[in-house]
């Protein structure tokens, strides 16, 4: 299957000490780059992100990040650090004893000194499991983005390669008339110098013209190419970096039949099939 190196995903999980999510872009490039954004607390998941990514993806930038927010019931579950109250009450005494007149520490502002307040500490080993479980989830649906732009990507091209090969086939059928004219019109200039030129020279020059305008060679080129290329939009691996290759053999074969080219019916064949060939090749980029 065809798989598109553009893509987004966004998953969400809700659980009773909080929420986690996940976003994944993905753009087209010539490998694998993930960048990763993790809370401070989960960092220690990162390798298993790494090598998550290497087993299913092929090529492409990747931009993930996971976001934690804490459950608002959090705050129902604070403890006090009894010792520390104690010591501060204490330190409290200790101070308006030998000032007379320090105030008392009140209630809010012993909540507020730091430490006092206890927050219950996470299961890191649970977030962190659960949140692996998310990022499964979500590359299966930049997956599935992949593979429904993949398939767009492929008839795009497939249109293209139709394009090619009804150039090739009129290239192929012009070429007789083509061969037979180019060789009128020499003999046709030559008429009026038969007596002084060596018969022999003029059948080696229409000889050389005709090997010179003969590319059925080119055209059968192109066609292997066009029929290997729809081959690799089967299989079930990552393909981007073949087609790619498959491009420049087009474009060269193009680029030679343009060279070759002695009547404007060629010429402009050969600038309809770069044009082709072109379009094929930026849709060629964004495939894995």
């Amino acid at each position: 299957m065809v798989a598109s190196m553009t893509a987004f995903a966004r998953k969400q999980m809700e659980l009773e000490w909080g929420s986690l999510s996940w976003e994944i872009r993905s753009v087209n490039h010539r490998y694998l780059e993930p960048s990763l954004r993790l809370p401070e607390m989960l960092r220690p998941i990162e390798p298993k992100v790494r090598e998550t990514l290497r087993r299913r993806l092929g090529r492409g930038k990747l931009d993930c990040q996971l976001r934690f927010h804490a459950s608002n019931d959090t705050a129902r579950s604070l403890g006090l650090d009894r010792e520390l109250l104690s010591t501060l009450t204490n330190l409290g005494q200790e101070v308006r004893e030998t000032v007379g007149d320090a105030a008392p520490l009140s209630v809010a502002e012993l909540l507020k000194w730091p430490g006092v307040l206890q927050e219950p500490e996470p299961d890191i080993e649970a977030i962190a499991a659960r949140a692996m479980e998310l990022f499964e989830t979500t590359l299966d649906e930049l997956d599935a983005s992949r593979q429904r732009e993949g398939e767009e990507l492929a008839s795009i091209i497939e249109k293209r390669l139709e394009g090619i090969s009804r150039i090739v086939g009129e290239v192929r059928g012009l070429l007789p008339d083509i061969l037979a004219r180019q060789q009128a019109l020499i003999e046709e200039r030559l008429a009026g110098f038969r007596e002084e030129l060596d018969p022999t020279r003029i059948e080696q020059e229409i000889a050389l013209l005709a090997q010179k305008c003969d590319v059925d060679e080119e055209l059968d080129r192109l066609e292997t190419h066009v029929t290997e290329v729809r081959r690799v939009l089967t299989l079930d691996e990552p393909i981007g970096r073949r087609l790619d290759f498959l491009m420049q053999e087009l474009n060269r074969e193009a680029n030679t039949l343009s060279s070759k080219s002695v009547v404007a019916e060629t010429t402009l064949n050969a600038v309809e099939l770069k044009v082709l060939i072109e379009q094929v090749r930026e849709q060629v980029q964004n495939i894995e």
